[in-house]
C-alpha cells in the first residue's frame, strides 16, 4: 500500500514515521508513505496557502490551486482521495476494512478555517473522527493511518486482528497477563483452567456485558 499525505505541516508526520509499526512496515516493504508539503506547489517567493473567506468571517481558508496541483502530480488511476474533515462520514472498522484494499491512498489535510469548498470536488470520500474541532487534518490523518497498517496483510498475526474491539459488532471481552493475583484482585478462574471452550463462552458473554454497558448503541444496530 501507497499513502499521500498532503500537508501544511509535514512536520508533525516525523515521530509518527518512527514509531515501531510505521517503520517496520515501511522497511520491509509493505508500505509506502510520503509526505507532501503542499506549500511546495503554491507560487511566488511565499509560497502563500491561505487566502481570507470571500464574503468575510473569521479566519483563513486553505486555496484550492496549491492542492490542485499537488493531486496533478501524484493522483493516478489507482489513487483513493480523501479529505479529513468534520463533515465527513464518521471514521468506523469496517471503513478501515475498506480502504485497506486500495493500492494508493492520498489524504488532504485541511488547515486554518477550512478548505476552499472546490477541492471537495476531487475527493472520494470525507472522513471525520469524530464531532470536535482540532486545529488541523493531521492527527486524524495518523488515526487513519495507524489503523490501516494492522489490517495489511504480512503486517500483525491474523489473530491479532480479528478478536478486537467492532469485529463483530462488540467491545473486545476483558483481558488480563501476570500475576494471577495482585494485591487481592484475582484473575477470573475459567481463564486460568485451560478449557478453550468454556473460556470462549465466557469472553462471549462478557464481551456483550461490556458493550450493553459502555456502547449500548452498537448493539441497537
Amino acid at each position: 500500500m501507497k499513502i499521500s499525505l498532503l500537508t501544511i505541516c509535514p512536520e508533525q508526520f516525523d515521530s509518527f514515521i518512527k514509531t515501531p509499526l510505521i517503520s517496520r512496515n515501511i522497511s520491509s516493504g509493505l508500505l509506502q508513505l510520503e509526505v507532501i508539503d503542499i506549500r511546495d506547489f503554491a507560487p511566488g517567493s511565499f509560497r502563500k496557502v491561505d487566502d481570507s473567506p470571500y464574503g468575510g468571517g473569521p479566519g483563513m481558508i486553505m486555496r484550492c490551486q496549491p492542492i490542485y496541483d499537488a493531486l496533478k502530480e501524484i493522483r493516478t488511476a489507482d489513487s483513493h482521495v480523501i479529505i479529513m474533515a468534520p463533515r465527513g462520514t464518521p471514521y468506523k472498522q469496517e471503513t478501515a476494512h475498506l480502504l485497506a484494499e486500495y493500492k494508493h491512498l492520498i489524504i488532504i489535510c485541511g488547515h486554518y478555517e477550512g478548505i476552499d469548498e472546490r477541492v471537495y470536488e476531487a475527493a472520494d470520500d470525507i472522513i471525520s473522527i469524530g464531532d470536535y474541532i482540532l486545529t488541523g487534518g493531521e492527527l486524524p490523518a495518523m488515526v487513519v493511518c495507524d489503523s490501516l497498517m494492522r489490517l495489511i496483510e504480512g503486517s500483525m498475526k491474523k489473530e491479532s486482528t480479528i478478536e478486537e474491539s467492532f469485529e463483530d459488532g462488540l467491545l473486545e471481552y476483558p483481558q488480563y497477563t501476570r500475576p494471577a493475583d495482585y494485591n487481592g484482585m484475582k484473575v477470573p478462574e475459567i481463564l486460568l483452567s485451560g478449557n478453550r471452550e468454556k473460556i470462549a463462552e465466557w469472553r462471549k458473554e462478557k464481551a456483550q456485558e461490556l458493550t450493553e454497558k459502555n456502547r449500548p448503541d452498537l448493539l441497537k444496530k
